[in-house]
């Protein structure tokens, strides 16, 4: 007899997310466990309960999905985890804090409809944030030339760094936008831009992409006017706007959102995968999208 598929919810915000449980509702789980307040220290005891409560054979049935608006804390729950399987007994795990995995890989497929990564030069604005660090992280893996940009140069140079232990061979440049001189130097020769900056806060305007004879492709994530792409509308989807291919936070979005269910089902196929950005990419990749 096939268990209850059984989804752990474990989030580090005072209130577990209401958009991550319907997600999961809507793909399918019987049972949903939502735990907010998560601590790397209090998850042991949630994640033990989820393993040692069923036999091996039938752990597939339960799952963790680890969120949270604190994709840092969501990322130091996700190594706590991980460090509490013990040889068969494990069960499968989403790592999705604030959506950024999601997105990312989403936004990314989108952009390769368009460009050849191997051949191409990406910059991402806001590439600190927690969406533009793993854009940059799936983009880097793929051989684009990516820039990553953010206010504060030292962010940038760190990102870069972290990113070229990951990928040693990559052609990672971290640069700034704390001037219009900068945000220019940022965006020149680029074939592809990626806008995944703070809600309602305009990175670029439209003059200043126009300007840019190389770029075909244009990605903003951000749903809150003013968006962060001038000339850019949410809803745009592969949308032809001064010559470029443009897309806007909901034309990628219907996307993100077919994946994040697409994995959340996975999760129920065996005990032993973690999906984190690289994974869930690759069901982004074998989706079509």
């Amino acid at each position: 007899m096939t268990k209850p598929k059984i989804l752990v919810q474990l989030d580090s915000d005072d209130h577990a997310s209401v958009f991550d449980a319907v997600v999961a509702v809507d793909s399918g789980v019987d049972q949903l466990f939502q735990y907010a307040s998560v601590e790397p220290t209090k998850a042991r005891d949630l994640v033990f309960g989820a393993m040692y409560t069923r036999g091996p054979q039938d752990l597939k049935s339960t799952a963790i999905f680890i969120g949270g608006a604190d994709v840092a804390a969501g990322e130091r729950l996700l190594e706590t985890v991980r460090g509490c399987f013990n040889g068969p007994f494990r069960v499968s795990v989403m790592f999705d804090a604030n959506g950024a995995n999601t997105t990312a890989a989403a936004a990314v497929r989108a952009a390769s409809r368009h460009v050849k990564f191997a051949e191409s030069r990406v910059a991402i604005l806001g590439a600190t944030g927690p969406v533009g660090s793993r854009a940059a992280r799936l983009l880097a893996a793929r051989g684009a030339r990516v820039r990553v940009a953010s206010r504060s140069a030292d962010r940038s140079r760190k990102l870069a760094e972290s990113l070229l232990e990951r990928f040693p061979h990559a052609s990672i440049e971290p640069t700034t936008t704390s001037t219009a001189r900068d945000l220019q130097a940022t965006i020149d020769g680029c074939d592809a831009l990626i806008a995944a900056g703070a809600a309602g806060v305009e990175l670029l305007s439209k003059n200043q992409w126009k300007a840019i004879d190389d770029l075909k492709l244009i990605v903003d994530l951000n749903a809150v006017p003013p968006v962060g792409i001038e000339g850019v509308e949410i809803l745009d989807r592969a949308a032809e706007r001064e010559g470029r291919i443009c897309y806007g936070a909901i034309g990628v979005g219907g996307d993100k959102m077919k994946l994040h269910k697409a994995v959340v089902k996975k999760l129920f196929e065996r005990n032993d995968q973690i999906f984190d950005a690289e994974e869930i990419y690759a069901v982004a990749e074998e989706m079509g999208l």
